[in-house]
């Protein structure tokens, strides 16, 4: 079974589930992932502050990516 974000987790959180996030959330505006505030911000704070990114097509194009490489294991 794959693993799950959901966009109330924190940017670091996210990040830590598969590095490969970084580039699907660096591709999408996000620009989060070096920011200090990624500590303690989670997705959907940080797609208010983003405004442009539908942070729930986000949270599934993450879910889509962690489910294809859990198959690729």
């Amino acid at each position: 079974m794959a693993k799950k974000i959901h966009k109330d987790m924190t940017i670091n959180e996210i990040i830590a589930v598969d590095e490969g996030i970084v580039a699907i959330l660096l591709n999408s505006g996000m620009p989060c992932v070096g920011c200090p505030m990624s500590q303690r911000e989670t997705l959907a704070e940080a797609g208010f502050v983003h405004q442009g990114v539908d942070i729930d097509d986000l949270v599934d194009e993450i879910n889509e990516y962690l489910e294809a490489a859990s198959y690729a294991q």
